[in-house]
């Protein structure tokens, strides 16, 4: 049984190329996320940003739809998809860090983050914010039907 259950709701594209603006991604960058899904912000992190990326997801339907969407757009060499907790994987070489998980499991994921990543590493985290961290800023995007909450977060050590 998985540690935490958080369900799938995809990040709307429009949500993600701005969650990886906002972390001002830049090429040769390294983007992980955590929970990434069917790996459509990866997918838009490589093709307009240019960066290298890494999803960690546990549901193995979603790795195998991702993994599928990746060939199709011939970015294998730019995207890893691996299948796993990311409590148990290594984020240490992300220079951004994207997650839509929840409150809770944010809170649970912080000394991770904090004991992995470099200081300067972005983490954008869509809706839900990371407590005892404090935003560098925190942006309301408004859709006709829902408004969504993006939190950036900048790693100190």
């Amino acid at each position: 049984m998985y540690r935490y259950l958080v369900p799938f709701v995809s990040t709307p594209e429009n949500v993600a190329r701005f969650m990886l603006k906002l972390a001002e991604v830049r090429p040769g960058e390294i983007v992980y996320d955590l929970g990434s899904g069917d790996g459509r912000i990866l997918i838009i992190a490589a093709k307009e940003f240019g960066a290298k990326c890494v999803g960690i997801e546990i549901r193995k339907d979603l790795v195998q739809e991702a993994i599928k969407r990746v060939k199709a757009l011939g970015l294998e060499n730019q995207i890893k998809i691996i299948h796993g907790d990311f409590f148990e994987i290594s984020i240490s070489e992300a220079d951004v860090v994207t997650m839509y998980l929840l409150t809770s499991v944010n809170e649970r994921l912080r000394p991770k983050l904090e004991k992995e990543l470099r200081p300067g590493t972005r983490v954008v985290s869509h809706d839900f914010e990371i407590p005892g961290w404090t935003p560098i800023k925190v942006i309301e995007l408004n859709e006709d039907w829902r408004n969504h909450k993006i939190y950036l977060y900048k790693v100190q050590k």
